[in-house]
This record gives C-alpha cells, structure tokens and sequence, in this order.
C-alpha cells in the first residue's frame, strides 16, 4: 500500500459518504425518507437491487470459489431470471396497489397482526445476522492480509455506512449504488485485463481458456440428481428459484429498492434489469477467478492464501513439516508449468493424442497440487485450531497485493470496501424500517406526527448499525463467506416466502393456520439444517442448502392449508337429525 494507493482508496469512500449525504439530506417524512417520494428511475433501481446483492462477500469470495471449484457456482442464479419474472408479475403490482412501506405490511391486511410480526421477526433475526456478516468479510480478509486490526476495520466500515444511511434514507442509499457499482464493476475489469497481461506472451485468452478446461474449472452445468451436490442445474431452478423468490419478492432490503419506484413499470423494467445482467455480472467474477488459477498455473503461490495461518505453523513446532511441504510444492510448480507447456505445445500443433496426453497429467498435478493443500491444512489446524484453514476467501485478495500496480491496489481495495457498503446500507436501512413500522409504530399506542417516525427510523437504523458491527466483532470465519450468507438466508427465507404464495394464491388460508404452520415449520427447517447440512467433523452434507428454500416453502403451504382444514372442520355445526 503506497500513497497512491491510500489517496484512492480513502478519496473513493470519502466520496460515497459525503455525496451521499449532501444529496439526500432533510427528509421531511416516512415517505420520503422509506420509500426515496417515489422518485428512482428504473435504472437507479436495477443497479441498487445488483448492489445490493453484491456485497464485499461476492467480490472476496467468488474468485476464491471459482479458482478452487470451477464455474460451478453460476447454477446458483438459474432461478433468478424466472423469479424476476414472477415477481414483477405478482408481487410489485400488489405491493405499489396497497402502498404499502414494509413487505410485511401486505401480510397484516391479509392475515393478521400477529402473522406480520413473525415474519418481520424471522426478517430481522437473518438479515442483522447477515449485516454483520457484510461488515465482517472485508475486515477478517483485510486484517489478515494487511494486518489491520480487525475491530477498527468492523468500526470503520459500520460507521461509514451509518453516516449516510441514517441521514438520508433509502434514496442516500440508492444514489450512492449507483457510484459503488460504478466503482465496483471498473475495478473488476481492470484487474481481469491485468491478469490476462500477466499470463505468459504465448497464453491468449482463449488458450488461457482451455487451460482452465483442462483441470476441470470451467464445468458449468451439473445434469445430476444428487442431493447432497450444492450446486446443480436443477438445485438452482427449483431451490435456486425460491431463494430469489424469497429474497427479492420478501426481503424488505430488496423490497425497499422497487418500492421507491416512481411507477409499477420502472420497479418492473428495474427488475428485468436485474433479470437480464445478474447472471453474466456473476459469470465474469466467477471467470475472473477461473484466470487467477491459471496466472497460478505458471507463477508460484502459497500452500495456504491465509498468511495467519503460514505465520502460525511456521511458528509451531510443526514448522520443520510444513517447510517440507512447501519444497514439495515448488518442487510441483515446475511440473506443473512443464505440463501446461507441454498442453500449450499440444494445442498449438493440434496433435489430439499429445493434448490428451498433457491433460492427463495436468489432472494427475492438479491432485498432488490439491493433497498437498489438504495436508498443509490438517498442519496448520494441529498448530493451531483457531487459525481458519479454508483460504478460499483469500485468494483473490493475495493475488491483488502480491501482483497489481500501486494505484490499482487502492482501486480493488476501494472496490471491496465500497460492495461492503452497498450491501450494508440496504440491509440497515431495511432493519430500520422494519423495526419502526412493522413492530413499533404498529404496537405503539397514540398518534403520532411524520417526523417522530422519521426519527425512530433514523434511531432503528442507528442501532441495527451498531448491532451489526457488533455481530461482525465477535463472527468466525466459515467454510466460505459468500455460502454462509446464503445458507443463513436459506434457513429462513423458504418459509417467508410459504407465508406469502399462501397470501397470495390461498385465499380460503386464514392468519391463524398460516401463523403456527410458520412457526412449525421453522423449527423444521432447523432439524433438518442441523441433522442434514450441518457441518461435522467429517465435513459431509447430506442434503445441498439450497433445497431449504424449496421445502420451507412447500412445508408452510402444506401446513397450514391441514390447519386451515382442521379449524373448519372443528368449528363446522354439528348437522340436524
């Protein structure tokens, strides 16, 4: 980090929160301040819905998981588009109709008070765990990496995002997105025609390309029945499909985006937007890391991307093991760049035997490369079980500081900052919203003016702000941050969105049936997560979260449906004789 790097990286946000500001202060009432008066355009809210999806976590992450497992996880958003539709369908023009300011204030006039409560209850419950989350990704991977210490990094990026979202609202918030994205998607694709420049002269893109081929990175789409896979084609269009639905047509930190749309036709062209780039936004990030592993095909990397972790077994007694390790590992790099050499020669002479040959042992290094890796893991765990060993979320951080220019680290660094922001202010001006006018206007006795709401909202969002950086202080890392978001959101969206197919479909459903087949089948859910998904030691799933959003939702409906038949046939007359 030169001073290039930090005049960029603090002018960028600096930027966002004093642009942020100035454009939206002096919200004079809940509409204005909730609902942005109903002035965002359809492209304001296509990019602030994309931003706000595309938190630190996407950027961090998915390189990570793209360089260890492949393009697989694109089958994740095969729903979305169909959500989309569906939810521009269904759920805008109900929701502009009633105007309403919360997605749970649909359910109070459906149902009943108590129903509403619950699912904003479940609401907040995952979303301010998910916040903290938001706050927590970039700080862990900057703290270790640049070896800040973390809690300043949960107070900075939580008190950045405070200033602006408490001030000016859910238009401080779309407004900003759209300079956050900006940033976020220039970032990106610098640093994706910097690591093409980086490649050998020979390597073009498209050879670059068949390398990835080669080790299996670029295997996209997964036929198989498997349950226990996480991503296949047809978890992401069932599963898949519920967890957009859920999220986009119920989160209220989506909801919030479309509902400050000047008509039903900018929400809806703003979703179509979102419909229509969301999956090749998620496509090149995943590519972008698809090339980082092959920049490491023909340059040396680290056994372990976490540095803590290097640092603490080199400082174990098990030191003198891993050293061995590591010479094997440089002793494997040079096959391997022999091999993709030999894969380059092979395809350049178009001799198929020779190419099959050289992919073969490329396969044959890539599972040395990969025991290697699981060994250097079960070491540092033995130096020291509080070091996290998983590094997918490092990957792409190390790649930037250890490869880029000066100046162009500042910009990715101001890139992961800023989708941490994005993320979090929607999700915090959601909580603020929810809390003011789904639980406490709604339960508060008396009348009270416009600008009372206005401040409780502010006060809400303050305190959600507060409590997500506490969240973030005391979260650990799992497994990879960009699954754990979901998997959290997985275990209580599939019912909210059961809560809502029954108000809008099942009309003869009434609260009391929907309320307990609700909270019957979020205790469900949590077996099945616990029993099923949950990780032990053995590291083996049975089931692919995904699923959850899929029989959360068929579980409610069923539920209370039963329910509902049961209370008419308990309180039907008895007949004459």
């Amino acid at each position: 980090m030169g001073a290039l790097d930090w005049t960029i990286l603090a002018g960028t946000l600096l930027f966002i929160v004093t642009y942020g500001v100035w454009k939206t202060k002096g919200s004079a009432n809940v509409d204005d301040y909730v609902k942005g008066g109903n002035e965002a355009q359809w492209w304001t809210i296509g990019l602030s819905v994309m931003a706000t999806q595309a938190s630190a976590i996407t950027f961090l992450s998915t390189p990570g998981q793209a360089f260890h497992d492949g393009m697989g996880f694109v089958q994740f958003y095969f729903g979305l588009p169909l959500a989309m539709i569906i939810i521009c369908l269904v759920f805008v023009p109900i929701y502009h109709r009633m105007k309403v300011y919360t997605a749970y204030e649909f359910l109070e006039g459906r149902f009943d008070l108590k129903t509403r409560s619950l699912a904003a209850i479940l609401f907040l419950i995952q979303r301010g765990l998910a916040a903290g989350i938001t706050i927590f990704a970039p700080s862990i991977i900057l703290s270790a990496v640049l070896g800040w210490d973390l809690g300043t990094l949960n107070i900075i990026i939580g008190t950045l995002v405070i200033i602006y979202t408490v001030s000016g609202g859910t238009k401080a918030v779309s407004v900003t997105q759209k300079q956050q994205m900006f940033i976020i998607m220039t970032g990106m694709f610098v640093a994706f025609f910097f690591i093409l420049g980086f490649l050998p002269s020979d390597i073009t893109f498209s050879k670059a390309l068949k390398i990835a081929g080669a080790s299996n990175k670029l295997d996209i789409l997964d036929f198989s029945l498997n349950t226990k896979s996480r991503y296949t084609f047809w978890s992401g269009i069932t599963g898949g499909l519920f967890l957009a639905l859920a999220y986009f047509g119920t989160d209220q930190s989506q909801v919030q985006r479309y509902l400050s749309g000047k008509s039903i036709r900018e929400s809806q062209l703003g979703l179509v937007f979102n419909a229509i780039f969301k999956i090749p936004m998620q496509f090149f990030i995943l590519l972008v890391g698809v090339m980082v592993f092959v920049f490491y095909q023909y340059n040396p990397s680290p056994l372990n991307f976490n540095p803590a972790a290097t640092v603490a077994v080199m400082e174990s007694n098990y030191a003198e093991d891993y050293k061995i390790l590591q010479e094997g590992q440089v002793a494997l790099e040079a096959e391997k760049r022999i091999a993709q050499n030999q894969f380059s020669t092979a395809l350049d002479i178009k001799e198929y035997t020779a190419v099959q040959e050289a992919k073969q042992q490329i396969i044959r290094i890539n599972q040395k490369d990969s025991t290697n890796r699981v060994a250097a893991k079960a070491l540092i765990s033995q130096a020291d079980d509080s070091i996290e060993t998983n590094d997918k979320d490092y990957v792409f951080i190390h790649f930037i500081l250890n490869n880029l220019p000066k100046g162009l680290i500042g910009l990715l660094l101001a890139v992961i900052l800023s989708a941490a922001m994005s993320s979090t202010a929607s999700e915090l001006n959601a909580l603020g919203t929810i809390t003011a006018l789904d639980l406490y206007k709604r339960n508060k006795k008396g009348s009270f003016t416009e600008k009372h709401y206005v401040l409780a909202s502010k006060g809400f969002t303050l305190a959600w702000g507060v409590i997500a950086i506490l969240i973030a202080c005391i979260a650990n890392l799992f497994d990879n941050l960009i699954q754990l978001v979901n998997i959290i959101g997985s275990i209580f969206y599939g019912n909210v969105l059961g809560i809502f197919l029954l108000a809008f479909f099942f009309k003869f459903v009434k609260g009391n049936a929907v309320f307990f087949a609700a909270i019957i089948t979020q205790i469900i859910i949590c077996i099945i997560y616990y029993n099923l998904i949950h990780i032990y030691p053995s590291g083996e799933e049975k089931l692919g979260y995904l699923w959850l959003n899929f029989i959360g939702a068929a579980l409610v409906i069923i539920t209370a449906i039963i329910f509902e038949a049961f209370d008419r046939m308990l309180s039907k007359p008895p007949t004459e004789a």
